[in-house]
């Protein structure tokens, strides 16, 4: 690659730019991004090589990765995909049905990669980018088969690259597991902030007894709204389906301690701990 260029130069475009400028994988780096304080600082941290249109990047590119919220890919995506001759684009969404669907019917469809790199911060924009950021994690390669065996090809090797675990999984597949391991955790920490907010008035109290337990929790409820409504607008139905059990298993301990059924209490957490065979 000679070029690539990066549409969204925040923490995931601006975490993938500083990996790639320090393995050497492209003479030129060129950002695109709506927001100008973004703009500038992505150029300023050294994340890129220069601003551009849209237009004017994907003309000069290689490979195109869009790292823009969800709602916005569908469209961007459709214009890049009219725009290129064999370029490869690559999207790094955190939902995966919609924007398929969008394209699927599209002449330059095979020239898509659709991506989910498992990994992200509360942090937003270029300041929070990490150059390690995807190292050991896994990344999410949605409709694979509908992809041209190049760009495939291409995207792999880099995720490999990143040194990334590579998991190949339908795009419906993708946004119901997503769901369960991603999108609820969120719901949870804005629902866990709001709450606390508004049930402990004293900005003092919260930041003198928050624990590391409490911080963990609710560190998501930091994350970027931008990004996050559309995220659960995107995959509502799954997103509805995990917030139903979770609502239910919420009452199960509401239950227990207003009738004081601490046998059962000892169960629901006894049954919680089973988590600690799939994460240490």
């Amino acid at each position: 690659m000679k070029t690539i260029a990066i549409v969204g130069v925040g923490l995931i475009g601006g975490s993938f730019a500083l990996r790639c400028r320090s393995l050497g994988w492209a003479h030129t780096i060129i950002g695109v991004d709506n927001n100008s304080v973004h703009a500038a600082e992505a150029l300023n941290r050294g994340l890129v090589d220069q601003m551009a249109s849209l237009e004017e990047a994907v003309s000069k590119a290689d490979l195109i990765v869009l790292a823009i919220p969800v709602n916005a890919v569908s469209a961007v995506l459709k214009t890049i995909l009219s725009q290129i001759d064999q370029q490869v684009v690559m999207d790094m969404g955190s939902t995966k049905s919609h924007i398929t669907h969008a394209v699927n019917d599209h002449p330059k469809r095979g020239r898509f990669i659709a991506s989910h790199p498992m990994w992200g911060t509360e942090y937003s924009g270029p300041a929070a980018a990490v150059e390690n950021a995807f190292q050991g994690k896994a990344v999410i390669l949605c409709d694979a088969d509908k992809s041209d065996s190049d760009a495939l090809e291409l995207a792999v090797s880099i995720f490999k690259g990143l040194d990334m675990r590579i998991i190949h999984m339908d795009a419906v597949d993708h946004d119901l597991h997503a769901a369960y391991v991603s999108h609820i955790s969120h719901i949870t920490s804005f629902a866990l902030a709001n709450t606390v907010l508004e049930k402990e008035k004293e900005d003092d109290a919260i930041f003198e007894m928050a624990s590391a337990g409490f911080e963990s929790t609710v560190r998501l409820a930091k994350s970027s709204p931008e990004m996050w409504t559309p995220i659960l607008m995107q995959n509502k139905e799954n997103v509805l389906d995990v917030l139903n059990e979770h609502i239910s298993q919420l009452r199960k301990f509401k239950s227990c301690l207003e009738k004081e059924n601490w046998e059962y209490l000892n169960e629901l957490i006894v049954n919680a701990n089973q988590i600690r065979r799939i994460i240490k």
